[in-house]
C-alpha cells in the first residue's frame, strides 16, 4: 500500500484530499496543527486502519517513520481573515514548513506537490492569468504575507527540483468552494451564504464589478490528483475559468437561498484583486483536466451543507483566538 503525507489535512481542501487518497487505496498520514483546521472534517476517517493523524506544526522539524511515496503540502492559513491575524505564522508555514517538507521528501525519495495559489498573481495586469505571468503583488501590503509566502514556496520547490533532482509538482489553486468550507473564513461564498442564513444583508466590497471564478471542490481535487500523478514539474493553474462579477454573484445567491435581504456596499479592502480568472490551457493539454460541475449545481450542494450547521455554528463570528500564535 502506497503512503501519502497530507499536511493541512484537517482543513477544507486537505480533508477532501484525505478522502480521495483513502478511496484510491493509499495509506494516508494526515498532519495538522489545527490553527485553522478542524478535526470534525476528518473524524469520519479515524476508524480506518489505513489512516493516521499527527497533531504537528510543520514549521518545526517533521519526522514520519518508514517509507513515504508522496507528500502534499497544504498546510497554510488560506483565508484573508486568518492570515491578516497570524501574518508571521503564515510566512513561516510557507517558508520554514515548505523547507522542512522538501527535506523530508528528499530523505524519503518521495514526490512532493505543494499548494500554491492564484494570489501569486496579485491584482493581475494580464487577464486571464497564464502560468507564465509573473504577477503584480504588493510585497509590503497586508496581503503580502500570504502572496509572498506562496511565491517563496514555489521558488524553493523549484530550487530543490533543479539542485537535488527532487520530484516536485506545483498547483496554483483558484477560488474553490464546497462542503467543509468554514462559514466565517471571510471569503465571498461562505460570507454570502452565512449572511443569507442569518437573515442579514449581503455585503459587497467595492462596487461589485470585481470578478471571481469559482471551482467546485470535487473538480479541484481531481485536477490536483492528476497533477501529482503526471510528469510535469512546473506550476499548473487548476480552477474554473467561468468568471462572474461579485455583484451578479450576490444576485445568484439571493435567488438560490430565497432570501429577501438586499445587497449593501462597503469599501474595497487594500490590494483586493479586481480580476481573477485562470487560463487552464496547460491543465487541459497536460492533464486532460477541466471542471465538470457547473456553478448552479455546486452552489446548491454547498448551500445544502451550510444549512446543516447548528445555530451556534451559524452565529460564530470568530474562528479561533490567535493571540499566542504570532511568534
Amino acid at each position: 500500500m502506497k503512503k501519502v503525507l497530507i499536511t493541512g489535512a484537517a482543513g477544507f481542501l486537505g480533508s477532501h484530499l484525505c478522502d480521495r487518497f483513502i478511496n484510491e487505496g493509499f495509506h494516508v498520514i494526515a498532519m495538522d496543527n489545527l490553527i485553522t483546521g478542524d478535526l470534525k472534517n476528518i473524524e469520519h476517517l479515524f476508524k480506518l486502519e489505513q489512516f493516521e493523524f499527527y497533531h504537528h506544526d510543520v514549521t518545526k522539524f517533521v519526522h514520519v517513520p518508514g517509507k513515504l511515496d508522496y507528500i502534499l503540502h497544504f498546510a497554510s492559513p488560506a483565508s484573508p481573515i486568518d492570515y491578516l491575524k497570524i501574518p508571521i505564522q503564515t510566512l513561516k508555514v510557507g517558508a520554514l514548513g515548505t523547507h522542512n517538507l522538501l527535506g523530508l521528501a528528499r530523505e524519503k525519495k518521495a514526490r512532493i506537490l505543494i499548494a500554491s495559489t492564484s494570489e501569486i498573481y496579485g491584482d493581475p495586469l494580464v487577464h486571464p492569468q497564464t502560468e507564465e505571468y509573473y504577477g503584480n503583488v504588493n510585497t509590503i501590503g497586508p496581503r503580502g504575507v500570504y502572496d509572498e509566502a506562496k511565491r517563496f514556496q514555489e521558488s524553493i520547490t523549484m530550487a530543490y527540483h533543479r539542485f537535488h533532482g527532487l520530484e516536485t509538482r506545483i498547483v496554483r489553486i483558484f477560488n474553490t468552494y464546497g462542503p467543509r468550507m468554514r462559514l466565517n473564513d471571510g471569503r465571498v461564498i461562505p460570507a454570502f451564504m452565512g449572511q443569507a442564513l442569518r437573515g442579514e444583508d449581503l455585503t459587497v466590497f467595492g462596487d461589485g464589478s470585481q470578478t471571481r471564478s469559482f471551482c467546485y471542490v470535487d473538480d479541484e481535487i481531481e485536477g490536483i490528483y492528476r497533477l501529482l500523478m503526471s510528469d510535469y514539474s512546473y506550476p499548473v493553474n487548476i480552477g474554473n475559468p467561468n468568471e462572474i462579477t461579485i455583484k451578479d454573484f450576490a444576485e445568484e445567491i439571493i435567488k438560490l437561498t430565497g432570501t429577501t435581504q438586499k445587497v449593501i456596499y462597503k469599501d474595497l479592502p487594500q490590494d483586493d484583486p479586481l480580476q481573477r480568472q485562470p487560463d487552464i490551457s496547460k491543465a487541459k493539454e497536460i492533464l486532460g483536466w477541466e471542471p465538470k460541475v457547473g456553478r448552479a449545481e455546486g452552489m446548491k450542494k454547498t448551500f445544502d451543507y451550510f444549512k446543516t450547521l447548528s445555530k451556534k455554528e451559524l452565529k460564530k463570528t470568530e474562528h479561533r483566538d490567535f493571540s499566542s500564535r504570532n511568534k
